[in-house]
């Protein structure tokens, strides 16, 4: 499938824009199209997903000047632009969700918990 929506205009942002600018975008669209806020809307959980992957790539430092540079095609499998990712999208969506409710409230989900030893190892 190829992708022709530039992430940019996804977000709504210019190429110019800060990771501030990228951050509020991203999460006023996370919250509209959220599949949670959109139940048995596949167009919503379709854009959700779009600009979840829109998001990845351009709050990375290393992918967004690539995709500046070559596009959509940097990123996908067996391009021939200046190095790609592979694969496609391949962002830990964990990882994006936890940035949100870090901001939101005010805590990492994986920080709050208490870190616990391999299971089994008080045995040896």
């Amino acid at each position: 499938m190829a992708k022709t929506r530039d992430y940019y205009e996804l977000l709504g942002v210019p190429r110019a824009a800060s990771e501030d600018d990228l951050k509020k975008a991203y999460r006023k669209l996370a919250m509209k199209y959220h599949p949670d806020r959109n139940p048995g809307d596949k167009a919503a959980e379709a854009h959700f997903k779009e600009i979840n992957e829109a998001y990845s790539v351009l709050s990375d430092a290393q992918k967004r000047p690539t995709y500046d540079r070559y596009g959509h095609d940097a990123f996908s499998a067996g391009s021939s632009g200046g190095g790609g990712f592979g694969g496609g999208f391949d962002a830990n969506v964990g990882d994006m969700f936890n940035d949100i409710f870090e901001d939101f409230f005010g805590a990492s989900i994986g920080r709050s918990r208490r870190r616990r030893g391999t299971q089994g190892s008080d045995l040896k």
